[in-house]
């Protein structure tokens, strides 16, 4: 039977899980992604699925899967792009119609070429021979770092000496993450400034957790940085963001906010918690994870294109 392709809709969520799940299996030997994330992603307010979403069908059964958003406004443009391991000839035609696709997105922003970015585990089920023989390159790596979480070892951290710590259960302060959020990744790789309202999607803000959310303030300095966590992934606890601002680093507050996480996750009886770090971060964030603990899961690389 040929193979068939079309474009996703909301109803493509849980097929659309089930192939991430079973390429997880392969790639990191356990199923790690969740429905909602899966239906955040469809939703997301700069995908439009008809032009933005691709699906590749043997017969009833959902082979490779391609999604485009758009967040820069401008060149920059990312993809997903998933293929199991014996379709390899579906991804050449998917990848195909989503440079297409992102060079026209880039030209209606004004800009004059795309520069594309998909993020694959470094050992993918989708041959990146494809990549290559197509000027694709490995730009950066992120590791998914995880640690085991224990209540008795794992208590609620005294704040130190001038700072207090604060759930962002108000408005206010919700929007006071967003900028601490935005100050303190403004030099990171690949930073994309959000206003509020797209970032709440970006964040998937209807399922989050704001009580996993937290503000420290400085006596002197007021807000100086945040952490940003949610508790609805199966897998495991998931720290999402964490930041300092610039005149706040090197004082241990990124360690604080971190071992406060831990705790929280802890009394909730989560017994494994996770987040992602830039393998070239320069802000000293992998010897802060490092150092408390946290150990390689997988690693991830940026592949990017750039196409005039």
């Amino acid at each position: 039977m040929p193979y068939s392709l079309r474009s996703a809709t909301l109803d493509d969520a849980p097929a659309v899980t089930e192939l991430l799940n079973r390429v997880d299996e392969i790639e990191i030997g356990r199923p790690e992604t969740d429905l909602r994330t899966v239906e955040a992603d469809l939703r997301h307010p700069e995908v439009d699925l008809r032009r933005d979403s691709w699906l590749v069908f043997d017969g009833d059964r959902l082979v490779a899967y391609g999604l485009l958003w758009d967040e820069s406004g401008g060149d920059r443009i990312d993809i997903d792009h998933y293929v199991l391991p014996d379709h390899q000839e579906t991804a050449a035609p998917v990848l195909e119609a989503m440079e297409a696709r992102a060079r026209e997105k880039a030209r209606e922003n004004g800009a004059a070429r795309a520069v594309v970015h998909l993020h694959l585990n470094v050992a993918p089920t989708l041959d990146t021979r494809l990549l290559r023989e197509r000027r694709w390159q490995v730009v950066r790596r992120y590791h998914v770092l995880r640690r085991p979480l224990d209540p008795a070892q794992d208590p609620v951290p005294e704040a130190p000496a001038g700072l207090r710590i604060r759930d962002c259960a108000a408005e206010a302060d919700r929007v006071r993450v967003h900028a601490l959020y935005q100050a303190s990744f403004a030099d990171h790789f690949d930073f994309q400034p959000r206003a509020y309202g797209p970032w709440l999607h970006d964040i998937d803000a209807e399922g989050l957790d704001w009580s996993l959310v937290w503000i420290v303030a400085d006596d002197v300095l007021g807000d100086v940085g945040f952490l940003l966590a949610r508790d609805d992934r199966e897998a495991m606890g998931w720290i999402r963001s964490i930041g300092v601002l610039p005149e706040a680093r090197g004082r241990g507050l990124g360690g604080f906010l971190l071992r406060h996480a831990f705790a929280a996750f802890a009394a909730r009886g989560r017994d494994v918690v996770g987040l992602g770090v830039d393998t070239a971060n320069t802000t000293g964030a992998p010897r802060l994870y490092d150092h408390h603990g946290m150990t390689l899961h997988y690693a991830v690389d940026t592949w990017e294109t750039v196409l005039d």
